[in-house]
């Protein structure tokens, strides 16, 4: 029985991943030992994570239901450890979240480790996190109570203490030839023509030079970070082998971090070359023939025409799943002008898409928020990228515009005036400032804010995902000061420890705490309940008639929702004109009719046809 379910998968991929295997790298016996590695691995797997896999076989569109919503966290700012987070699963089902996404825990060293991002052991935890046995537990616990498990994949680099890097640093040929070694900067000097830089001004350059070893090596991130050498198919093999080894583990998505940037090529950009997408296609098919119940979530930060594409075709897919970064990014750009028309723009490229694309949807992450608007659009309207950029650098450090903001930048470049920004959701949305004040009347705009900004959220098109604290309004955390390896890194500014003595007021309506928690807890029922809210409903806008005023309707199996919501401080109107009968206000419980609607200041309403 076990020989003739992997047989029927792998027959049923065999001849296309052969063909891209050798198209890529023209060598049988590599393939060979790579297919006798996917029968070992899947002899692995664990019989109840075999059993989920048969059951999401049998249901592939199990994760595009209205019932997923993710959380991320920090598994030592939010509870200590593994174990911790164990211990806390009964909160994070209060919370209705049945994905969870464990920020990078693998292996790393301190004060060179990129928020855990240069790994240098992908089969190890941090010690101050637990173990590989911890984790399963967790995996377990989190599987007995319908949570989903996400980890990031780090594919595009490895960290310089990594056991290949050490012995690459030793002049050891073949792990040499696992990175991109240069003797003379010749080479890399044509790379540096056409390849961006990554962070300009904290890591300038795509080169480090290894005095040990008296070569350049490409570190497209950080010094510490030495890029991957997929042109070895050895390096494809192995890291086949660390991805299905994690997925034994229990994991049930794997983020794929920084993918676009994973071949290098000379006299190119080194980013989104064909090349990439074979790699997430065999790895795509691989999960299929080993551990089919695992999902790739591929984390592509650039506008839509380039993110798109790593969903391959409805004939060949590669990512089940992607971020929605762009309307995240415009999302608060609104916020800031008070004009919803670029956004409106933005969600109708994504409605036009194929309903089989599933996107990811959040208003604040673990990373900084980069400008990354479209400024095509935007200069129509006179307004340009440097100083609209500064603009809302400016706002959200709670400068101009009337802002109730607060936070930092991240990485500015003083010679062209770029930055991106860092602040918790809470923060941005004015609690922080009116807490300080402690201006009561400012407490309710921002709570105001922070509600109707994830009831739209909620609206959009894919699964939406909360920052762990953002369901208690948690605040910038200025104490990253403090810490030497913190300091120099504002993006820890909303990375702060969760403050469980604030989870203490998630019932108590009186404190900001119990607003949030419960507002969104309303929320999170309905989306929950209503099928328009599948990931495949029709979803598109409709025009309001105030640039204040956003309009999502959303179409399912008969079923119709319309939501409005201002992005303004003022009352305004939404001048729609939906005749088709009467509607219910979903919040309130009122009959409403979707004619002239009055929308209080950061308002909002999910307006239900009934039948």
């Amino acid at each position: 029985m076990e020989k003739s379910i992997f047989q029927n998968r792998i027959s049923r991929h065999h001849d296309e991943l052969r063909w891209l295997y050798m198209e890529l790298y023209g060598n049988d016996s590599m393939f060979a030992e790579l297919c006798d590695c996917l029968w070992h691995f899947y002899l692995e797997r664990d019989s109840a994570l075999k059993a989920r896999d048969l059951d999401r076989e049998a249901d592939p569109n199990w994760y595009k239901k209205n019932d997923m919503l993710g959380m991320m966290l920090y598994i030592d700012n939010f509870a200590g450890n593994m174990k911790g987070v164990e211990s806390r699963l009964d909160y994070i089902k209060q919370c209705h979240v049945n994905y969870v996404h464990l920020m990078p825990f693998l292996d790393t060293t301190e004060g060179r480790s990129d928020g855990g991002y240069a790994v240098s052991d992908f089969r190890k935890v941090q010690e101050n996190l637990g173990s590989m046995e911890d984790l399963e537990s967790l995996t377990a616990a989190c599987h007995k109570k319908g949570i989903n498990v996400c980890m990031d994949f780090v594919m595009n680099h490895t960290s310089e203490d990594h056991e290949w890097a050490r012995r690459a640093r030793q002049g050891d040929g073949e792990y040499m030839s696992r990175y991109f070694f240069f003797d003379s900067f010749d080479e890399p000097a044509l790379y540096e023509r056409t390849v961006p830089q990554v962070f300009p001004t904290t890591a300038p350059g795509n080169f480090t030079w290894i005095e040990d070893v008296g070569h350049f090596v490409m570190t497209s991130f950080h010094s510490y970070q030495w890029d991957l050498n997929y042109r070895n198919p050895r390096v494809f093999n192995e890291m086949m082998y660390n991805f299905l080894y994690l997925a034994n583990r229990g994991i049930d998505i794997m983020r794929i971090d920084a993918v676009p940037y994973i071949w290098k090529e000379l006299n190119t950009s080194c980013r989104n070359l064909p090349q990439v997408h074979t790699i997430v296609r065999m790895m795509r098919m691989i999960g299929e023939i080993v551990c089919p119940g695992v999902l790739l979530l591929g984390e592509v930060v650039m506008e839509p025409e380039k993110v798109t594409p790593y969903f391959g075709t409805v004939e060949k897919p590669e990512c089940h799943m992607l971020y929605n970064v762009t309307t995240m990014a415009t999302t608060w750009h609104t916020v800031a002008t008070r004009d919803v028309r670029l956004l409106k723009r933005q969600l109708d490229i994504v409605n036009s898409l194929p309903k089989e694309y599933v996107f990811l949807n959040y208003l604040r992450c673990h990373d900084d928020i980069g400008w990354g608007l479209d400024y095509g659009t935007l200069m129509l309207d006179g307004i340009g990228e440097r100083s609209h950029k500064q603009y809302l650098n400016d706002y959200f450090q709670g400068h101009v515009g009337d802002s109730n903001s607060r936070g930092e930048l991240y990485n500015a470049d003083p010679v062209t005036g770029d930055a991106r920004f860092c602040g918790t959701t809470a923060s941005m949305c004015g609690v922080e400032k009116a807490g300080f004040e402690q201006d009561q009347h400012g407490m309710e705009k921002a709570v105001k804010l922070v509600l109707m900004l994830h009831a739209y959220m909620f609206m959009q098109s894919g699964i939406p995902v909360l920052y762990s604290g953002d369901e208690i309004g948690q605040v910038n955390d200025y104490t990253y000061k403090e810490d030497f390896h913190k300091a120099a890194d504002s993006r820890y500014l909303h990375r702060g420890r969760m403050k469980w003595e604030l989870v203490e007021n998630i019932r108590d309506m009186d404190t900001v705490q119990g607003k949030i928690f419960q507002g969104l807890s309303r929320l999170e029922e309905i989306r929950r309940t209503e099928k328009v809210f599948m990931s495949n409903a029709d979803t598109w806008t409709i025009e309001t008639w105030d640039n204040s005023v956003l309009c999502i309707g959303r179409y399912f199996d008969g079923e119709k929702l319309i939501g409005l919501f201002n992005f303004s401080e003022h009352d305004k109107t939404a001048w729609i004109n939906e005749t088709d009968g009467d509607y219910v206000e979903l919040i309130s419980g009122e009959r409403m009719k979707p004619i002239g609607v009055n929308i209080p200041a950061y308002g909002f309403y999910y307006m239900k046809k009934l039948e």
